[in-house]
């Protein structure tokens, strides 16, 4: 996950939210304009990049809903064959 928002505001977010993995900042906004995705406004849009063991960008979601993200990226990694982790 990446943000343009500060290390500071990442940190309160992924304690707030309970989050297990890594969250980056990109205040400068350095990595959302090399992908693409910084908007009109100054954000990061919602886009989910799906790269694959070689580095190559599998598909792009451009249609991130933040209520079903969760399930639409379990949805769109089975689809792209990504190996299941056994619990």
């Amino acid at each position: 996950m990446a943000s343009t928002d500060s290390i500071e505001d990442n940190t309160g977010f992924a304690e707030k939210n309970g989050a297990t993995f890594p969250i980056l900042a990109d205040p400068e906004k350095t990595a959302s304009d090399a992908f693409g995705v910084l908007s009109e406004r100054g954000y990061a849009n919602r886009w989910t990049f799906y790269i694959d063991p070689t580095g190559t960008v599998a598909k792009i979601d451009k249609g991130v809903n933040p209520m079903t993200a969760g399930a639409d990226l379990v949805t769109n990694l089975v689809a792209l064959g990504a190996p299941r982790a056994d619990n």
